[in-house]
């Protein structure tokens, strides 16, 4: 197969965020991991892939990023006017925080910005901005060994907006986290995502927390993963622990759940 360019940038002003158009990856082993793929989402969306382990969630998600090609088919995602690389519309999560543990909070957070060379008279207002923003502005000089999870997630987040991207593209940054961390952080999330008007794209194995967090879930088979169903949240906003608690979202978990079922079918589970 003929390897696909990385994102093309600059969609309509109108158009999605970010589209993938017919994608595929393969491994050089001969692996199918993903695909044929076609994903829209709308700018200003939250959007969460939810699938079995393996089904290529966060291969789409790095796809999206530019941080692996597809091996067929194209993305195109939009940006902001004054963006001057692809990069700077993306912000990206990973699963784990991925700190510098010899540096400070400040200094983690710093990092996209003094890649990009911005000046450090123009750095260290964003990168307060940023750990305000997650509640961290307080603990900036602390280093990563003196945080605790939440907070070392925390600080991945303010290093993911400092650069002040339109899409912000999360792969399954709660999991490791315990359950009550995990709710607080989801609704601090929600709260960050109203305020700051991103698109996010949310990769979850949990269903629970993909349509706490989520206008739209989409469900992604087995390897080669692709799109088995798209389910609509239509919920109320501001979202808080009486959605969470109520019958709809139970009903809307019944939903997907029921969608997701085919994904495991025939699968061992440990």
């Amino acid at each position: 197969m003929t390897q696909a360019a990385l994102p093309d940038v600059g969609l309509d002003a109108a158009g999605p965020a970010v589209s993938l158009h017919d994608v595929t990856k393969v491994y050089d082993n001969g692996v199918m991991a993903l695909g044929p793929l076609d994903l829209g989402v709308r700018k200003g969306e939250f959007v969460s892939l939810l699938g079995p382990s393996g089904c290529g969630k966060s291969t789409a998600l790095r796809i999206m990023a530019g941080l692996a090609a597809p091996s067929t088919g194209r993305v195109e995602l939009a940006h902001h006017d004054g963006a001057a690389l692809p990069g700077q519309s993306i912000g990206f999560v990973f699963q784990e925080p991925t700190l510098m543990p010899w540096t400070s909070a400040r200094e983690n957070v710093r990092l996209p910005l003094k890649l990009a060379r911005v000046p450090a008279a123009e750095s260290e207002p964003r990168i307060m901005e940023a750990l305000t923003r997650v509640g961290l502005a307080e603990f900036a000089d602390s280093f990563p060994r003196e945080l605790s999870g939440g907070m070392k997630m925390r600080v991945s987040l303010a290093r993911a907006l400092v650069t002040d991207p339109d899409i912000l593209l999360m792969d399954e940054p709660f999991a490791a986290l315990d359950e009550i961390t995990r709710f607080r952080l989801n609704n601090d999330l929600l709260a960050l995502w109203r305020n700051l008007e991103k698109t996010v794209v949310f990769v979850t194995h949990s269903v629970f927390e993909s349509v706490y967090l989520s206008q739209r879930v989409i469900v992604m088979t087995q390897r080669p993963g692709r799109i088995s169903a798209e389910i609509a949240i239509d919920a109320g906003e501001p979202r808080g622990e009486e959605f969470r608690t109520s019958a709809a979202y139970a009903e809307f978990c019944r939903n997907v759940s029921a969608a997701l079922a085919p994904s495991y079918s025939g699968q061992a589970l440990l």
